[in-house]
This record gives structure tokens, C-alpha cells and sequence, in this order.
């Protein structure tokens, strides 16, 4: 009754969306949001009229002023600095724009250019002193800060009264003072506007790009070609523009060069920033994030106003709200890696029917034996994580290594070894197609090609995205073994959408569905996804009829067959239901059978495991990865099946010495030829039955040797 509740409960219940909703960039700004919600609600309830149309025209009025200056900041911010001189850049810019209007009568373009340059020029006084003097931010544009108010002050005493007694007679300055466009006021349009082109700069453009990287590390973003120094110099100037920006507007509906403009500004602004989640530590926000910050700030301190609330307890507030979320931000950043992976990795329940009994003695077809003991060795030492072998019809061998290389073994020796394709990632399963053009399954990367000419081209990287699914599956993160059609099409396996590469043995703790098996089309470049909710979907063979597969789920321990034409077009059969081990790679053998390899051998204390997902989960949050309970995987085993399931043979390497995990074999000339993704060697073993002029090649697409 126990397990029955426990099978229902972890079937039914998605512990998993928990942690793929935790580990989304937009799940920081869901916090912001519901804070603005929080305080859009408290307003409504504390303010007179909070609903009425002018309110709300005055608070959009008020947000965007501010929120030109948040999204300066935030740039700024992201780009890994800090800009204590807004508050005076704002002033500065301010009384540029009404000196221009009210005092020299200048037309409207005019004065606009004067003052968003005055902005650009004090914004890049700082970004020469930090981006190119390497100054420290901080106290650079604190000195900054003292100057430009200095400035300010001088200048203001001297001009105030001509700007208070004098007014500009400019129907496009009075629009932008208090016109209105749709309901909305003009100021509220072209922050929109400015906000969706920052959006458009940070998540699309390779400046947007530049800038987060340096955020996030400026020594590997100088490493990686980066002008670090230039941007970040620039970052400062669009600073500086933005806030005169939002002066421009200010002055236009105010007119006013009062002592205290800009006073306590980059409070109310920094505060906006590190409460949307601008990270102070650089490399981390987003536009939305400035924004949403921006709207809570100003609703607050609208609030206090209308509370009676005094300018210093005012700032008092903010300054309290900024250290709260100051120390948010900083335990965040620090802690949220282990808490998204404590609630991340969800194993479910499995259950497997007992494995067959492999011993010796037992008669079973399972039944162990020491035959590849003597395997000859080809590239012992120089070769490393050979997933997948296989041979050209000229009979050279190749191989992946966890480097990112292809190794060509020229015939007929093997002795000698050349680096034929260096692509990146870890080459997993690979196949020719009719062309000689060598397929590629590279995990982490997707699906690549290398041309008879040794060009490397990418084939696909990524599928349609499931409707259902919270983290972006379009895009391929475990590309692992493939097999061509009849007529062109490339099925592949991709054994998890949630894990990378160095992470399988994870999607194995949690034994969910996380894999699929993906269809690529190289006639019209299509890419597909034609089954899903796999147990990690391993190794694929072409059945006889060409129109349907053999593919392993590795940690369902079977082989199942997948019909993508024909009559039985779209249905799956279970091949194999129980094997001993967990299956990998499968390939053709010449009489017309399968090689399956066996990667691991099950064992009961895992099988036990698999039935209880508490104790798994229990076991990945306290205990350190290379202490977790593992599946044997130190006894190799190969076995040839027919296609309708039965065992035909069994070949083990008992001592686990020459191939204590095979993950692949390929039978050529008589000869099986075996890889191991843990292993420093590529294996050859002699056939007594085999066809000595099979070549698995020749067979698929008709070709001579």
C-alpha cells in the first residue's frame, strides 16, 4: 500500500517545477512585481482618488522623469559600476534646458541636443576616469558628484531669477510639460519607447551582450576580445544622456532651478534599481526589472508624501528599503545556486522487475563469461572518452575524445592516429550518410556534420519547444546517438532536456522522462521532435523495414521500437523489457542482428533505490556528488540481439580490465571494434562467425568497398 501511494504521488504531483521555476532569470522579477502589487494595493487604500484618471497621469508623469535616470543606472550597475553623481548630472541638465528655453530662446531641437550633450559630457568625464583611468567607481563619481553640484549651485544663483520671470512660448515644450496622447502622458510614450529599445539592447544586440559579460567578469570578458574599457566608458555617457533625458521632461513641467533639485536623487534612484533587482555586483538585470523598481519606489515615496511624511524620514524610508534590499541582493547572489540545486534534482518513483540472473552457472543467456578478455587495444593512452567508433569504406577508424576531436585511426594498422576534425564539445555517436559526409552527436552542442573535405558544419542545435514545458527545451543539451533513413532523414537521440553533459549520471538519480528522440531533415533543414518523456533515450539503429528504429532507454534497462512510417506509423513496442544492464549503443551486425552494449550492470541496492525517491533526494542535498549511490558500471558487456528481442549471444570482460564500461561497438570485417566513454583505449575483437566482408558502410547505402 505504501510503494502504491508513493508510485501515485511522485507520478502525479511535478516536484520538478519547483526548481526549473527557481533556476528562470524571470522569477526575480516576479518578486519586484508582487511587490509593486503589495504596494499598489496599500495605496489604493491609503490614498484619496489613487484611481482617478489625473492621478494616474501624475504618477506616470513622476515615473518616467525617475525612470530615465533608474535606466541609466542600471546600465551602469549592470555593467559592474556604480553612479552616486545622477542627483547632479540631473540638476546640471535641468537648469541647461531651461537656460536654453526661458533665458536664450532657443528652438526646441536645439535645446534638447544642448542638453542631452551636456548629459553625454558629464556622463563621459566619468567614464574616462573609470572605464579608461580605471578610477574606482565609487569615490570617483562621488568627487563627481561634489563638483557637479558645486557647479549647479554657482550657476543656478546667477541665473535663477531670468529663468523664474521668463517663460518660452513653445507649444511642443507646453506638450511635453503636460501633453497627452492616448490617455497617457507624453513623457509616459517615449519612456516606454526608450524602455523597449533597452530591452532590445540587452537581450539582442552583441553591445547589450558586452555589457552583461564585463558585468559578470571583466578579466574573462577582456580575455575573450571584449573592449571592456570602451564600453564601459559608454556605459557612463548612455547614463548620462538618459538623466538628462528625464531632466528634459522635469524642466519642461516644473521649470524650476530650485537649491534642491537633485538632492537625494541617486538615493531614490539606487534604490529603485537594487529593489527591481539590478545586482550590485554587476552582470545580472534586466530592463522590466528597472522599471517594476522605479513604479514601487515612487508609489512609496508618493505614499509618505501624502502621509505627511517629512523629506529626511522620507529618505530615512528609502534608505532603510535600499539596506534591505542590498541584503537581499548580496544573500541571493551568494546562496542561490545550492538552493535552486537543493529543490532542483527531483527523482520519481521506478520500479524495475528483478534483473536476470547473471552468474555463473546459472544458465541463463545472461550469464557471464570472460570472452573479451584478450581484446586487442588500439590507441591505449592517446585517445580519451571514446563514446562511439566507426569505420569509413576505405576502413580507417574513428573516434570521439572528451577534448572535442575527432581521431582518425588510418588503416590498416591503427598505429597511426590524426586529429581529423576538432569540433568542441564531447563527440558522441556518430554515422555516414551516403555523401561520406560524418554525422555527429556533440553534447552540449547539438547535431554537427564534417564534409569529406573536413568542414565542419552545424546540422541543427535545437527542436521545437514543448508547450508544456517550463525550461526552454528548444534548445539540445544532450545530443547522444543517431542513424540515417533510407532517405536521408537523421534520427537522434537527446538522452535529457534538463541536464548538460557532465551532469547524465544526475538524470539517472532521478530516473524521470526527461528524453526524447528528435528527427532532423537535411533536405529542408527541419528539426523535430517525434517522441518524448523518454528514460534516457541511448542508442538508435535502423530497423530492416527502414521504416522504423531500435533505440535503448538507458535507465528503463530496455529496448523499445519507434515506427515513423509505414502502417504503424507513430506507435512504439517494448523489444526487450529487462535487461541486466543498462543499455547504450546499437548497431547492425552482418547476419542481420544487433550489437547492443551494456554500459553498467544493475545491481539491488540501485534497483531498491529507484523505488524510493525520498531517500534519493535526501541523498543529492546532503551529500557531495562523488559520494552518491551508483550503478556498477566497472564490468563491460556486449551482446547481439535479434530484432524481435531475443538474446543471441553475451560477451563480458569479467575483469573489467581492457573495457570496464563499453558504451558502443561497431562490427567490421569480422572484427567488433569497441568504445568506452570512461576509457583511455578503442578495443578490436575477433568474430569467429562473422562475415569477414561485412562492412556496415557499404551495407546501408550500396556502395563497394
Amino acid at each position: 500500500m505504501q510503494e502504491t501511494l508513493t508510485r501515485l504521488r511522485y507520478r502525479y504531483w511535478p516536484d520538478h517545477w519547483l526548481g526549473e521555476i527557481l533556476s528562470k532569470r524571470w522569477t526575480e522579477t516576479a518578486i519586484p512585481f508582487l511587490l509593486l502589487v503589495l504596494v499598489v494595493v496599500l495605496s489604493a487604500r491609503t490614498i484619496d482618488n489613487f484611481w482617478s484618471l489625473s492621478a494616474i497621469a501624475d504618477t506616470l508623469r513622476q515615473a518616467g522623469e525617475i525612470g530615465f535616470v533608474v535606466l541609466g543606472l542600471a546600465l551602469v550597475m549592470i555593467v559592474g559600476g556604480i553612479d552616486l553623481s545622477v542627483g547632479s548630472v540631473f540638476a546640471l541638465t535641468n537648469f541647461v534646458a531651461l537656460m536654453a528655453m526661458h533665458v536664450l530662446h532657443w528652438p526646441l531641437p536645439l535645446a534638447i541636443a544642448a542638453t542631452l550633450l551636456t548629459g553625454a559630457l558629464l556622463g563621459a568625464v566619468n567614464g574616462v576616469l573609470i572605464g579608461y583611468l580605471r578610477l574606482r567607481a565609487f569615490l570617483t563619481t562621488l568627487i563627481t558628484l561634489i563638483i557637479y553640484r558645486s557647479i549647479y549651485e554657482i550657476v543656478s544663483l546667477d541665473y535663477s531669477t531670468a529663468i523664474a520671470g521668463s517663460m518660452p512660448d513653445s507649444q511642443a515644450w507646453d506638450f511635453m510639460a503636460s501633453g497627452v496622447w492616448l490617455g497617457l502622458p507624453a513623457v509616459a510614450w517615449v519612456y516606454a519607447l526608450v524602455a523597449v529599445l533597452g530591452h532590445v539592447f540587452l537581450t539582442r544586440l552583441r553591445m547589450g551582450w558586452h555589457v552583461l559579460a564585463i558585468g559578470g567578469s571583466r578579466r574573462s570578458a577582456f580575455n575573450s576580445g571584449i573592449p571592456v574599457r570602451r564600453t564601459v566608458a559608454l556605459c557612463y555617457v548612455a547614463s548620462g544622456v538618459l538623466t538628462a533625458l528625464g531632466a528634459l521632461f522635469f524642466a519642461a513641467r516644473l521649470a524650476t532651478a530650485g537649491a534642491d533639485i537633485g538632492i537625494g536623487l541617486e538615493i531614490t534612484v539606487l534604490t529603485a534599481a537594487v529593489l527591481g533587482g539590478i545586482s550590485l555586483g554587476g552582470g545580472r538585470g534586466s530592463v522590466a526589472k528597472a522599471v517594476l523598481g522605479t513604479l514601487v519606489v515612487l508609489l512609496v515615496v508618493n505614499g509618505l508624501t501624502n502621509l505627511s511624511v517629512s523629506g529626511g524620514a522620507n529618505r530615512m524610508v528609502l534608505a532603510g528599503i535600499l539596506l534591505a534590499a542590498a541584503l537581499i541582493d548580496i544573500r541571493w547572489i551568494k546562496n542561490r545556486h545550492r538552493i535552486v540545486s537543493s529543490v532542483y534534482v527531483s527523482p520519481t518513483y521506478l520500479a524495475l522487475p528483478p534483473a536476470p540472473d547473471c552468474s555463473p552457472g546459472s544458465g541463463s543467456v545472461y550469464e557471464v563469461n570472460d570472452k573479451l578478455k584478450d581484446v586487442e587495444l588500439i590507441g591505449l593512452g592517446r585517445i580519451e572518452s571514446p563514446e562511439d567508433v566507426i569505420l569509413d569504406r576505405h576502413d580507417n577508424l574513428y573516434a570521439g575524445s572528451r577534448h572535442g576531436d575527432i581521431i582518425r585511426f588510418l588503416a590498416p594498422d591503427y598505429q597511426q592516429m590524426e586529429v581529423y576534425a576538432h569540433i568542441g564539445g564531447q563527440p558522441l555517436g556518430m554515422a555516414f550518410d551516403r555523401d561520406d559526409n560524418l554525422y555527429v552527436c556533440i553534447g552540449g552542442m547539438g547535431l554537427y556534420r564534417v564534409t569529406p573535405e573536413r568542414k565542419i558544419e552545424k546540422a541543427t542545435d535545437e527542436t521545437q519547444r514543448s508547450w508544456r514545458s517550463i525550461n526552454d527545451d528548444s534548445r539540445l543539451r544532450l545530443a547522444d546517438d543517431l542513424d540515417i533513413a533510407p532517405d536521408g532523414r537523421i534520427f537522434f537521440s537527446e538522452a535529457t532536456v534538463r541536464y548538460e553533459m557532465h551532469e547524465w549520471a544526475v538524470d539517472g538519480l532521478e530516473a524521470r522522462g526527461n528524453g526524447r528522440i528528435i528527427c532532423y531533415d537535411p533536405r529542408d533543414q527541419s528539426t523535430r521532435t517525434v517522441l518524448a518523456n523518454l528514460k534516457f533515450p541511448n542508442g538508435i539503429a535502423m530497423a530492416s523495414d527502414g521504416q522504423s528504429i531500435l533505440f535503448a532507454e538507458t535507465w528503463g534497462c530496455c529496448i523499445k521500437r519507434y515506427w515513423f512510417d509505414g502502417p504503424k506509423k507513430g506507435r512504439v513496442e517494448t523489444v526487450i523489457d529487462n535487461l541486466p544492464g543498462y543499455p547504450d549503443n546499437l548497431n547492425l551486425a552482418s547476419d542481420g542482428n544487433y550489437w547492443l552494449a551494456l554500459v553498467g550492470m544493475r545491481g539491488p541496492a540501485y534497483d531498491m533505490a529507484m523505488r524510493m525517491p525520498g531517500f534519493r533526494k535526501r541523498m543529492a542535498k546532503r551529500l557531495p556528488f562523488d559520494e552518491w549511490l551508483f550503478p556498477n558500471i566497472n564490468i563491460g558487456c556486449v551482446m547481439k540481439i535479434t530484432e524481435s528481442g531475443q538474446v543471441l549471444e553475451t560477451f563480458w570482460d569479467l575483469g573489467g580490465v581492457n573495457h570496464p564500461m563499453i558504451t558502443s561497438m561497431r562490427e567490421h570485417r569480422g572484427y567488433l571494434y569497441l568504445g568506452g566513454i570512461s576509457n583511455n583505449r578503442i578495443g578490436r575483437y575477433k568474430l569467429a562467425d562473422a562475415d569477414p566482408d561485412f562492412v556496415q558502410y557499404d551495407r546501408r547505402w550500396g556502395k563497394s568497398a
